[in-house]
């Protein structure tokens, strides 16, 4: 059986990984630099080539490369057994993102919220 575990494209994964871990709970696993994977040019050898985080039950890895592109066509959505968690996660990490929609009561029953946070990243909420 596979097993999906995002992998986000960052310009600052430290900065990232550190917001989505205060904002979430967790820690980081795994770091591992461009220079410890081998000749680098001095400007990347402290960037992040793999980081791995533990946050909301899952994995996600992380890097760090310049000049990527956001996408739009993916969400990350994160499902809450409760109003009050859902909210609060919602409340921490839509700081400073762009908020598309409030979290609340959604017509299907539940809670949704949506936005992409400040680092580019769509997120979707849902809470029971």
């Amino acid at each position: 059986m596979a097993k999906l575990t995002p992998y986000i494209i960052s310009e600052d994964a430290r900065a990232q990984a550190a917001f989505y871990i205060s904002s979430l709970g967790g820690e980081i696993v795994s770091v591992m630099t461009h220079g410890q994977m081998g000749e680098t040019s001095e400007a990347i050898k402290d960037k992040v080539m793999h980081m791995c985080i533990a946050v909301a039950g899952c994995n996600l890895f992380m890097s760090d490369f310049d000049g990527h592109t956001h996408g739009n066509g993916i969400s990350l959505n994160l499902e809450f057994a409760s109003e009050g968690e859902g909210r609060d996660a919602y409340n921490k990490l839509s700081d400073g993102g762009n908020v598309l929609f409030p979290f609340g009561q959604a017509p299907w029953g539940g809670f949704f919220g949506q936005f992409v946070d400040k680092f580019g990243v769509s997120w979707m909420f849902t809470a029971s």
